[in-house]
C-alpha cells in the first residue's frame, strides 16, 4: 500500500502546492491512513497526553463546572451534554462519575460526542460505559436545544492557513510544496487579504498569521445554538488571544519532530486563536481568557487535591503532587493553556472566570 507521504508527493507534482490545512487535514483524517483514523495517540505510550489522562481532578472539576452553569441557567431539561474530541473519553468518563450526585442533571441530559476517529470511538465507548453516547462526525448533526459543551484540546488541532506578511498590505500564503522532491514550506506570490486588513496595524514585513476557518465555523454553531437555546461552552487549550507568529508543530513519541518527514504518523497541531473563536460566536457572550491554572484554583482544585492526598502514599502521592503541578504551575500547563467559555445573554458568567470587556 502507497504511504501517505508518497501520496502528498505525487499529488503535489501533478497539481501544484496545496495549502497548510489541505496538507493538515490529509495527515490527520485520511480514511486509511491519517494520524487520528488509525490509532489511539494518548497516554504515556502514545504521542501526548492530556490534562484528563493527567489527573481525574481535570475532569472532575469540568464535571461540576457544567453541573453548575446548568443550574444557573434554571437547570433545563432534554440538554445535551456534548464533547468535541473526546480522546479516549477519560474527561468525560470522570465529570459523568464527579456529578452523579447532582440532583436532576443526569436525567436531564443526553449525551453527544463529536468524533471523526472510528478507533477513539471504540475506546470512548469503553470508557463512557452505560451512558449509551451519540457519536457525530460534525457538530451539524448534533440535534438543538440547551447544550452544555467541553472541547479540551480539540480547536489545536483543526487545520490552520499561514499568511506572511510582505511589503505593504500584501501578504504571502505559506504552503506546502516540493523541494528536490521532498515535502516543504513554500510561499505564494504576495497578494492583498481582505479578511486580513484588521491585522494590517499589528504586524510588520515577515510577520506570520495564522487564521483557523474549521475553527470560527464550529465557534459559530456553538454561539448560536447557545444564544438561541441557553447553555454553555467551555474551550480549554493552549494558545493566546490572538495569532502571532508561526505555532505549527509536529509531535511523536512526546517529542516535537519535523511536519514533513512522515505524514500521518506524527500528530499536527497549532495555537489556538480565542479572540476570532470569541468574536464569531456572536450574539453568545464569551468570557474573558483565563490561564488553565487560574481557572482550576478558582475551582477548587487544591482543595480536591488535598482530599485526595489523604488516601495516598509513597510514589503514589508524589505522582498525585507532580499532576497538580503539572495542570496548574506556570512554567507547566497552567499559563500555556487558557480557558473561555461562551454563555447566553443575560445569564450568569459562568464560575472561575469573568466577563470579556
Amino acid at each position: 500500500m502507497t504511504d501517505l507521504k508518497t501520496r502528498l508527493t505525487e499529488r503535489i507534482s501533478r497539481h501544484g502546492p496545496m495549502t497548510l490545512a489541505e496538507y493538515m487535514t490529509e495527515c490527520l483524517l485520511h480514511p486509511t491512513l491519517g494520524y487520528y483514523t488509525r490509532r489511539d495517540p494518548l497516554g504515556r505510550s502514545g504521542d501526548f497526553i492530556t490534562a484528563p489522562e493527567i489527573s481525574q481532578m481535570f475532569g472532575e472539576l469540568i464535571g461540576l463546572w457544567l453541573a453548575q452553569v446548568w443550574m444557573d441557567q434554571g437547570a433545563p431539561g432534554d440538554a445535551i451534554l456534548l464533547e468535541l474530541g473526546p480522546g479516549r473519553g477519560t474527561l468525560m468518563a470522570d465529570a459523568l462519575r464527579a456529578t452523579r450526585g447532582v440532583p436532576g442533571f443526569h436525567p436531564a441530559m443526553r449525551l453527544h460526542l463529536v468524533e471523526a476517529s472510528p478507533y477513539l470511538r471504540d475506546v470512548q465507548r469503553r470508557t463512557i460505559c452505560g451512558h449509551d453516547p451519540v457519536f457525530h462526525d460534525t457538530l451539524d448533526t448534533v440535534p438543538d436545544g440547551p447544550v452544555f459543551a467541553i472541547a479540551n484540546e480539540f480547536f489545536d488541532a483543526l487545520p490552520i492557513r499561514q499568511f506572511q506578511r510582505a511589503g505593504g498590505a500584501l501578504w504571502h500564503e505559506r504552503v506546502v510544496g516540493l523541494d528536490a522532491g521532498e515535502l516543504s514550506m513554500g510561499l505564494t506570490p504576495p497578494a492583498p487579504l481582505a479578511r486580513l486588513e484588521h491585522r494590517l496595524g499589528d504586524t510588520e514585513q515577515g510577520m506570520v498569521v495564522e487564521t483557523c476557518a474549521p475553527a470560527e465555523a464550529i465557534a459559530a454553531e456553538l454561539g448560536r445554538r447557545i444564544a438561541e437555546h441557553g447553555g454553555a461552552a467551555l474551550i480549554v487549550d493552549y494558545g493566546e488571544d490572538e495569532s502571532f507568529g508561526d505555532t505549527f508543530q509536529a509531535v511523536a513519541g512526546h517529542k516535537t519532530v519535523d511536519p514533513f518527514a512522515a505524514p500521518g504518523m506524527a500528530d499536527l497541531t497549532a495555537h489556538v486563536a480565542f479572540g476570532p473563536l470569541a468574536r464569531a460566536a456572536r450574539p453568545a457572550h464569551a468570557t474573558a481568557l483565563v490561564p488553565q491554572g487560574v481557572f482550576l484554583e478558582h475551582l477548587g482544585i487544591t482543595a480536591r487535591a488535598q482530599a485526595l492526598a489523604r488516601h495516598l502514599q509513597g510514589p503514589s502521592i508524589d505522582q498525585h503532587i507532580a499532576a497538580h503541578r503539572r495542570l496548574t504551575h506556570p512554567e507547566e500547563m497552567g499559563h500555556l493553556f487558557k480557558a473561555l467559555a461562551l454563555f447566553p445573554a443575560g445569564a450568569a458568567t459562568p464560575p472561575g472566570l469573568s466577563a470579556r470587556t
